[in-house]
């Protein structure tokens, strides 16, 4: 009896599974894609995200700088971003987050929350909220001197953001 009826079938089966590689190719390949692939503007995170990681069943992420990034905006924002920041993501929402700051005033108060809610962007403080508009974060600010910097090139983005379905 041959064996070779065997191994094509086996061939063919293992052909047919489905590639452990295959989440990979299909997932964001940045912190950035990331960020669209759930409805957000890639400027909600400064330029320098060196690595990040993603639990796909809890939403649960991480982004990784390789050092901590301040820097401030029109409008005098300072924002401060540690090297490890944290929280939850789902579609139009991040929440849960730390590493994130923002002076108010006198005060270095978390941002804990981000919604997207068409083409406004709301950030929590816990205590109280602002909302932006979406064009604003279009382009991702460079740690150290934010849009202002001398050495900055003018990136743009695709501002038609994809959406991701809920089914």
């Amino acid at each position: 009896m041959s064996r070779l009826p065997i191994l094509v079938a086996a061939c063919l089966f293992l052909y047919h599974l489905p590639s452990p590689f295959a989440a990979e190719t299909d997932s964001p390949t940045t912190a950035y894609s990331l960020l669209q692939s759930y409805n957000f503007p890639v400027g909600i995170l400064p330029k320098g995200v060196v690595a990040y990681d993603l639990d796909t069943s809890t939403g649960k992420f991480h982004a990784y700088f390789k050092d901590s990034c301040s820097f401030s905006l029109v409008g005098s924002y300072q924002l401060n971003y540690k090297s490890t920041i944290s929280g939850y993501i789902s579609e139009n929402k991040l929440t849960n987050l730390t590493g994130i700051k923002v002076k108010v005033l006198f005060l270095w108060l978390n941002i804990v929350e981000v919604i997207r809610n068409g083409d406004e962007m709301e950030f929590s403080v816990g205590i109280t909220s602002a909302n932006f508009g979406i064009k604003e974060f279009l382009a991702s600010p460079q740690c150290g001197c934010g849009f202002e910097c001398k050495e900055l090139k003018t990136e743009t983005y695709d501002t038609s953001l994809p959406s991701v379905s809920s089914s």
